[in-house]
């Protein structure tokens, strides 16, 4: 098994995010994350979220959720921040899973679609302990040009058993670190980058700012 980009479900899912987050003046990252969760066909989407800070991701995944059937899981990390975000996206009309401070519970039935705040002191520790599904996953790191670890690599910084099949840094917000993770050879299934097609630059727009994005696939 292999990801499969869906253009169509991805689209759906952007229009759906812009309208639902027009009030929050947020970077174009919900957007962006939203449509790449949907475009994979993400069914177990996974978030991390702390006291403080914005929802607007939530709420572009959870419109990612919803394009998919699948699942949205949100780890916070206590109590405090369960009863703000529940509070933030039921005023906002959705309404995710949430998993208080255990990433083992949030992660491990197979991520196809995993988001963390570099901002958060445990996002390192989610990441290493994110279940795989078989057919791969996308990782994707928030702010993390505010990364709080030092000389990070994707290498290392995931499952054992899974390998890093491609990586891009995106100049939106403040950084977007994303990678497409798969089995390592002796892991099961090999998720395969796409050789034969050909590279693409692809586009995006901030809709808020105007700025336009390039970054090649």
């Amino acid at each position: 098994m292999k990801l499969i980009w869906s253009p169509e479900t991805a689209s759906r899912a952007y229009i759906d995010t812009v309208k639902s987050c027009e009030k929050l003046r947020e970077s174009g990252v919900p957007e962006l994350l939203s449509a790449m969760a949907a475009g994979w066909g993400a069914k177990l989407i996974v978030e991390s979220w702390s006291q403080g800070d914005p929802i607007a991701t939530s709420i572009g995944l959870a419109m990612a959720a919803r394009h998919t059937r699948g699942r949205h899981v949100c780890i916070v990390p206590d109590e405090i921040s369960r009863s703000e975000y529940v509070n933030a996206t039921r005023n906002a009309g959705v309404m995710p899973e949430v998993v208080v401070g255990e990433a083992e519970a949030a992660t491990g039935a197979g991520v196809d679609f995993l988001v963390v705040d570099c901002k958060g002191r445990d996002f390192s520790r989610v990441l290493m302990r994110a279940k795989v599904s078989p057919k791969g996953a996308v990782f994707a790191c928030k702010n993390a040009c505010q990364r709080n670890v030092s000389g990070f690599k994707w290498h290392g910084a995931v499952e054992k058993g899974t390998r890093v099949v491609r990586t891009v840094f995106l100049p939106v917000g403040k950084g977007l670190d994303i990678a497409h993770i798969g089995y390592g050879a002796g892991g099961g299934n090999v998720v395969q980058s796409n050789k034969k097609g050909p590279s693409r630059w692809i586009k995006h727009i901030d809709h808020r700012s105007g700025e336009e994005h390039l970054f090649w696939e």
